[in-house]
């Protein structure tokens, strides 16, 4: 997709823009977590370190956030495609679309990086999560009533 809107001129509108995008970020996340995840599945050890995992987070994070305001600025486009079709062009030029996907881009940068900031300064005791919390334990029973 990214290859296609950027080659084929018919393709350089707006909503092509913003899917190109999307398929940017799509892709993105999904470089992100599925190369350890095929490591970790062929050698049978789920380990990894604590700078490789906030890592992995900031960069995942990165391309969530962005795609939600990607989404978010498509959502506009097609907004302004339907209600103001005549300004179509004058309102989305290429300055706006770059503008608002800019932003989309440093928007999830830096919302990622204070996230994982955050998260990585709280202290727990152990470096292994053998739940989803570090700072609450399993209970040691469960009772089905």
């Amino acid at each position: 997709m990214v290859i296609l809107t950027h080659l084929d001129s018919k393709l350089h509108t707006p909503t092509y823009f913003f899917l190109r995008h999307l398929s940017i970020t799509d892709l993105g996340y999904s470089t992100v977590i599925g190369p350890k995840m095929m490591v970790n599945f062929v050698v049978h050890k789920n380990t990894v370190s604590y700078y490789s995992c906030a890592t992995q987070l900031a960069f995942f994070e990165v391309f969530i956030i962005t795609e939600l305001f990607i989404l978010s600025a498509m959502a506009y486009d097609c907004y302004i495609a339907i209600c103001k079709a005549l300004l179509y062009r004058v309102i989305m030029a290429e300055k706006v679309c770059w503008g608002l996907v800019l932003t989309a881009y440093l928007h999830g940068t830096f919302v990622s990086l204070f996230l994982t900031i955050k998260l990585f300064q709280l202290s727990c005791d152990s470096n292994i999560i053998k739940y989803f919390y570090c700072d609450c334990s399993a209970p040691t029973h469960m009772s089905y009533n």
